[in-house]
């Protein structure tokens, strides 16, 4: 079943979940699923894809999801890593979030699994 965005709906207002056990943030709008997917070890969290349902594309749910997921990083004091291209376009964007981009020796180490 398609959803469309419902035209009285902030973007802002909508519920991003932490499901820790898909290792994903979400927003669920009907039977549709958006989501950035992550990896964290240690002190670091891996940003790998971020998904929006076509029938949900162009309303800002990606951005959504990105700015939780770097929010929920500065208050959790993690460095991000930013696989997801589009995430990453979003820090670019955004150069507040600048500040808690992992460093070459963070991603190196997090490649290497130390």
């Amino acid at each position: 079943m398609d959803s469309k965005m419902p035209d009285d709906l902030a973007v802002d207002d909508l519920e991003v979940i932490d499901n820790r056990d898909a290792n994903r943030y979400e927003i669920r709008l009907g039977d549709d699923l958006a989501l950035v997917t992550y990896r964290r070890r240690s002190s670091t969290i891996a940003l790998i894809h971020t998904e929006v349902p076509k029938a949900l594309e162009g309303h800002g749910l990606a951005a959504r999801l990105a700015k939780h997921a770097l929010d929920e990083a500065r208050t959790n004091g993690l460095d991000v890593i930013p696989f997801c291209p589009y995430v990453s376009a979003y820090i670019d964007r955004h150069p507040e979030y600048a500040d808690i981009v992992a460093t070459k020796e963070q991603w190196k180490a997090f490649l290497s699994g130390d």
